[in-house]
């Protein structure tokens, strides 16, 4: 299975995916779009205050009955909560993806969550058996993530006289075309 996303630098990211984990995809979901874009430090230090409920996952999208929390303001929204498992496995995701950016040789310092994205998998269907004889389907809602850091290019500041130079010439354009 490959990546449905490909960086624009591939020299200077490095890739992790685990599939078929056991955790709520619902949950997954709105944790790693909390994460997207954000650099690989703040990520770890986000996750693990969401571990310790210093900080809350906006729940925007599958919010149906989340509770309100004082904690998602920061994130301009109202409901929110503290998936602890979530957290758990990303955290793993985001040291594995480290391990490999320290191996492709990348500043580590410098990388950040290109691209994040969590899927349905296949569910693990069990059985619980009910009154008089009836048996129910009992689903775990398991899912896939796969995650892309890559590292900040640096920007180069223009001269100040590039700067003066491009307003003469044009200023003197605007000039010719009156």
């Amino acid at each position: 299975m490959g990546y449905s996303y490909e960086p624009n630098n591939n020299s200077k990211s490095c890739k992790a995916r685990s599939p078929n984990l056991r955790v709520h995809f619902k949950n997954t979901h709105e944790t790693a779009r909390a994460i997207k874009k954000m650099t690989l430090r703040r990520a770890q230090t986000y996750l693990k205050a969401v571990k310790d409920q210093k900080e809350c996952v906006p729940f925007r999208r599958f919010n149906g009955g989340v509770g309100r929390c004082a904690q998602a303001k920061q994130w301009k929204t109202t409901q929110g909560r503290w998936p602890q498992k979530s957290a758990d496995f990303l955290l793993q995701l985001l040291r594995n993806a480290e391990a490999n950016a320290e191996y492709r040789g990348l500043d580590v310092d410098r990388l950040f969550v290109d691209h994040i994205q969590v899927n349905r998998a296949p569910r693990i269907r069990r059985r619980v058996c009910r009154a008089h004889g009836r048996v129910n389907p009992y689903t775990s809602s398991t899912c896939h993530i796969e995650v892309i850091l890559a590292e900040k290019e640096e920007t180069v500041a223009r001269f100040a006289d590039d700067v003066k130079m491009s307003k003469m010439k044009l200023s003197k354009k605007m000039s010719r075309s009156k």
